[in-house]
């Protein structure tokens, strides 16, 4: 087989050839825009789903969906140790700019200019007057108007943040279309930051604004939310993006190498859905390892087999062992403990992943400590994004087959 017409990409947030089994996910953002666009209430979208699911891949179809709409765009990746408050202006300045060249009032654009920019540049209160910022907080956001004043410049983020996307929202009702925000890894915002959203996007949908966020975060994500407002269970529609079905795997496997006019027999699709579980990440892995080695079509479950070594130390080294490394000895510990008992609970519930959520008392009691002296350990690892918690007194892997790939290593 030619490596060089191999259609796999096993890569970060990059797009498969084909997008399959998200049909679902794209047909309801359709009318999600739809409604919007005439004047009818609809709610913000989180995207939640273990790392590999291809979240930030559909959040960035959901975006170009929006600007086959006509709407304005922006996105942003969230940080642990980053404010909220410049990464969004500069979306919604990108926002704004695409929706500008169809507004006929060039004022307005400037005023909410403006206003973006004194949003921008206006830091939290430090508690002394006069204080002058830190440089890294003299940031110019590449405005030509002037910042406005008493307007989004409080310092209070939930205050600023709904008067901002208000004035937007105006906007982009002028045009007759609507403002869409992309929020990668979600999870990641500070508490105030999550308040300051959840308070904004409370306001818009009160006032039927045409601006919606669209969020995509680990399944622990409707946990952080409810966390900052007891609303948010109700103020989000809320999409789990799991694991292909036996299907969808084989479509998008199946249809990029027709396009190449190559085939796959049945039983190398049998092995490949047995490797991958599904999961749009592994599939995309296997797929480009089997396609390098096969010497014909139609690809056999030989050549999977042949193949798959490669694909596996490939993911155990950029998918599992990166993430292990990151890892302090005291952590690895306890996502050993997790892995050894993941499999117990997973045999117990008949899962095929083997990967369940695990007590935290379990932990406690296979390491012979006691629970309060792990909880440092697990709150690293869930700051870490290894694990989450999404129930009380469980938790569980992040990254899918991780559990797996754990119990492979020496100690």
């Amino acid at each position: 087989m030619d490596p060089v017409r191999n259609p796999y990409a096993p890569g970060a947030g990059q797009r498969p050839p084909e997008l399959a089994g998200r049909g679902r996910e794209l047909d309801v953002f359709d009318v999600v825009l739809e409604r919007i666009a005439r004047g009818r209430p609809e709610r913000s979208l989180m995207l939640t789903g273990l790392r590999g699911v291809g979240k930030t891949v559909l959040l960035n179809t959901l975006r170009s969906q929006a600007i086959n709409h006509l709407w304005g765009t922006g996105k942003i990746e969230a940080r642990p140790d980053q404010s909220l408050r410049r990464p969004i202006a500069a979306a919604l300045h990108m926002a704004v700019r695409e929706l500008a060249p169809r507004h006929r009032a060039p004022d307005r654009i400037d005023a909410v200019l403006g206003v973006l920019k004194a949003f921008a540049q206006r830091t939290a209160p430090t508690g002394r007057a006069g204080t002058a910022p830190k440089l890294r907080d003299r940031w110019q956001p590449g405005i030509d108007v002037p910042a406005a004043t008493g307007r989004a410049d409080s310092g209070d983020i939930e205050i600023d943040l709904v008067e901002l996307l208000s004035d937007a929202a105006a906007v982009a009702a002028d045009v007759g279309t609507g403002i869409a925000i992309f929020i990668d890894e979600m999870q990641d915002l500070g508490p105030e930051d999550v308040s300051a959203l959840c308070a904004a996007c409370h306001e818009l949908s009160q006032l039927g604004a045409p601006l919606i966020v669209v969020g995509a975060g680990l399944p622990h994500l409707p946990a952080v939310l409810s966390a900052a407002k007891s609303y948010s269970e109700r103020l989000f529609r809320y999409q789990r993006i799991d694991r292909l079905d036996r299907i969808a795997a084989d479509q998008a496997l199946c249809a990029p190498a027709e396009r190449e006019q190559v085939e796959y027999e049945p039983k190398a699709l049998d092995l490949l859905y047995e490797k991958s579980g599904g999961y749009p990440y592994f599939v995309q892995a296997y797929g480009k390892a089997t396609w390098d080695h096969a010497p014909r079509s139609p690809i056999t479950d030989a050549d999977v087999r042949v193949a798959a070594p490669e694909a596996e130390a490939e993911l155990a080294v950029g998918f599992f062992g990166s993430r292990f490394e990151r890892a302090t000895p005291a952590e690895r510990e306890y996502m050993r403990a997790m892995a050894t008992l993941s499999l117990v609970e997973g045999d117990a519930e008949g899962r095929d992943d083997m990967d369940a959520a695990v007590p935290t008392a379990e932990i406690a009691r296979a390491l012979g400590r006691k629970p309060a002296s792990l909880s440092p350990a697990r709150d690293a690892l869930i700051k870490k994004g290894l694990i989450y918690s999404g129930e009380r007194g469980t938790v569980a892997f992040t990254v899918p087959h991780f559990g797996r790939y754990l119990r492979t290593q020496p100690v």
